[in-house]
């Protein structure tokens, strides 16, 4: 957005009154010019000096308004202006706790408390409720923050000063919507924004205040919500010339865009958004990196999406449930469910916030067989989003419910679920997800032999993905086409090289190590294994429980994942002093492909020669070697196997 600039052909005489003027007029860089000249010039009072920080925070000079606060504060005290001064105080204190330093944010609020000298009814006293409540809240006492917060809004509500009545207004309803009172909450935040909007409030409280609700709105799904006061909010920032809010509220919109499809657009417009927010410290700029980062993850670029998501964990941001999204698609699903768990588990204050996680949670449980986990998530889900029913909140709900019920054997009771769902993100305007729940009703449809209608969902979901860009979905649905046709033609003869693994010695290590440590070391080990398989070009086919049987399109591509798993686990030995013994054996040989599934005489060599081989070896037949390549094994051997009328010539590869 253009800002509004007074050039001058010389320097003021007066810098001061002149940057007062600049001020006024919202010309922020000329006042922090001039105010700054001034300040040099000669001392300036505290409430020029609070103009300078102002002046200074929307010409995007990180820390040095938070430096010149600091003088105001000294200054005020010096001119005998406790009150004042007890404001800066407070409001540095808010700054320090935004900032993720609370003991500092303590500091200053005791300084604050002791210029007060106990309670009383001015503004100052209102701030003070309201700091305090906001840091009552970060403790997790809900009980103290929801009474200071509306002893703030008392005092704001009696008081001449409206931008406290606002920050109260919106503190106090952001923590009812937290506790399950959402439609209060929002009647609340909706009265503090309106003042934002139509101009009532200060620049710097206009953009705090309608920035908490436009992300309130993005939190609970509401996104027609969400359009109106961005929408409001922009107008309000084109009126004022407030040039650091529009990054802001770029993010808002981009997410917005990002939920109707437009994924390129979007990244574009929180890239640039989150470069303008740099020399602001506006913690909005973390959910610009994370909105990048799931953005990336739909598209399948996982190493773009872990860098932004990182950006928003250092900004003070979770990055879930976006990550552990991810590692499920890496099929790392020991990993995920073990970080959307802890995501869960750690959300006990913010209900929206924990129904934001829910429905990664019951998909994470599912794709690792803790059926009842899924459950319970689903169960607490429907239990939230009943007290704001908003279509995209429903319809998630709906997603959520169905996978469980199909995961229990109720295809049945899923589809109608899923229907709805479709109807409902239809609603919404989000293609993406419509797209997703359609994938999922074509595989309740197939449990119900509905074939041809299965087919259908399925078409249309990967029209969708593929228009989107969404990768790894549409290669996910043309798998299941492709799966499903062949099991409707009958098997189909393939060749492909098969691999084995088994951990040496299970029983024994599960009982010398006890339950929860030995679940510890085997997630470890599946999530390490599939990682390589997927790197790797291979195709899990199933698990063995406590190994895999895994396909490779080519005999060079299952050799070289044997040695990096092998690798692996002697660089975990290495690491840790232990790690578990995997033998694996290979054969490369023709077989019969079912859906997803592969079986013949190939397939029981390949698991009869990962039988005879020993901890931290690599067996693999002579069909194997002779289309792998140029790779070091040891002496050959001839080795009788059930089922074959000569032996089977077999050798080690030699990978360390």
């Amino acid at each position: 957005m253009s800002e509004v600039t007074s050039p001058t052909s010389a320097a003021p005489a007066d810098p001061l009154q002149a940057g007062r003027d600049a001020l006024a007029r919202h010309d922020w860089r000329e006042a922090f010019e001039l105010l700054s000249r001034a300040d040099s010039e000669g001392s300036l009072a505290g409430a020029d000096l609070e103009a300078l920080a102002l002046a200074a925070f929307f010409a995007a000079r990180g820390g040095v308004d938070v430096d010149v606060k600091e003088r105001a504060f000294k200054v005020y005290q010096a001119e005998g202006n406790d009150l004042r001064a007890a404001y800066l105080a407070i409001d540095l204190a808010r700054g320090y706790g935004y900032a993720g330093k609370p003991s500092i944010a303590s500091a200053w609020t005791r300084r604050a408390e002791r210029l007060l000298e106990g309670d009383g009814e001015t503004y100052v006293h209102g701030y003070l409720a309201l700091v305090r409540s906001e840091a009552a809240s970060m403790a997790g006492d809900v009980e103290s923050a929801l009474a200071l917060a509306e002893r703030a809004t008392e005092i704001g509500n009696r008081g001449t000063d409206l931008d406290l009545k606002a920050f109260a207004l919106s503190n106090l309803g952001a923590l009812k919507i937290a506790a399950g009172a959402t439609q209060d909450g929002f009647a609340l935040m909706e009265e503090a924004s309106i003042s934002a909007v139509s101009g009532e409030l200060s620049p710097f409280t206009s953009g705090v205040t309608a920035c908490r609700m436009i992300s309130t709105c993005r939190d609970l799904t509401d996104y027609r919500r969400a359009s109106e006061w961005i929408e409001a909010t922009e107008r309000y920032c084109e009126r004022q010339a407030v040039s650091g809010f529009p990054g802001i509220c770029r993010i808002h919109r981009a997410e917005v865009a990002a939920v109707g499809g437009a994924w390129e657009r979007a990244e574009q417009e929180l890239e640039r958004a989150t470069t303008e927010l740099a020399g602001f410290n506006a913690p909005p700029q973390a959910d610009g990196y994370y909105a990048i980062g799931d953005i990336r993850r739909l598209k399948g670029d996982f190493e773009g999406a872990e860098a932004a998501l990182r950006e928003a964990h250092a900004g003070g941001r979770s990055p879930q449930p976006a990550l552990a999204l991810i590692r499920l698609a890496q099929g790392k699903v020991g990993a995920a469910a073990a970080a959307i768990n802890a995501a869960v588990a750690e959300q006990t204050r913010d209900q929206w916030a924990r129904a934001r996680l829910l429905p990664a949670q019951v998909e994470i449980a599912i794709a690792a067989g803790d059926v009842a986990r899924a459950r319970a998530a689903a169960d607490d889900l429907t239990g939230v989003v009943v007290g704001y029913p908003s279509p995209a909140l429903e319809a998630g709900r709906g997603v959520a419910l169905a996978r469980v019920l199909l995961a229990e054997g109720d295809a049945a009771g899923a589809v109608p679920a899923l229907r709805a769902a479709v109807r409902g993100w239809r609603e919404v305007g989000a293609p993406y997800e419509v797209a997703r729940t359609r994938a999922v009703l074509a595989r309740a449809l197939r449990a119900l032999a509905s074939e041809e209608d299965a087919d259908l969902e399925l078409r249309a979901a990967l029209d969708e993905f593929g228009r989107l860009g969404a990768r790894v979905d549409a290669a996910a649905a043309e798998r299941e086409l492709r799966d499903a046709e062949d099991r409707r033609s009958g098997p189909v003869q393939i060749r492909k090289t098969f691999m084995f693994t088994d951990i040496v010695g299970s029983t024994n290590l599960a009982e010398a190590l006890g339950n929860e440590a030995w679940e510890r070391l085997l997630r470890w080990h599946d999530d390490t294994l599939r990682g390589l398989v997927a790197s790797g070009g291979g195709e899990i086919v199933n698990s063995t429980g406590d190994g895999f049987f895994i396909a490779f399109d080519s005999a060079r591509r299952g050799v070289d994942c044997a040695v990096s798993i092998q690798r692996a686990l002697r660089d975990h030995r290495a690491s840790t002093g232990f790690a578990i013994s995997v033998r694996i054996g290979l054969h490369a040989a023709e077989a019969n492909r079912r859906g997803t599934d592969y079986s013949g005489m190939g397939v029981h060599v390949a698991a009869r020669v990962a039988a005879l081989a020993g901890g931290g070896e690599i067996l693999v037949t002579a069909e194997t070697l002779a289309e792998a390549g140029d790779v070091a094994t040891g002496d050959a051997r001839e080795v009788p196997i059930k089922g074959m009328t000569a032996p089977v010539s077999l050798a080690s590869i030699a990978w360390s």
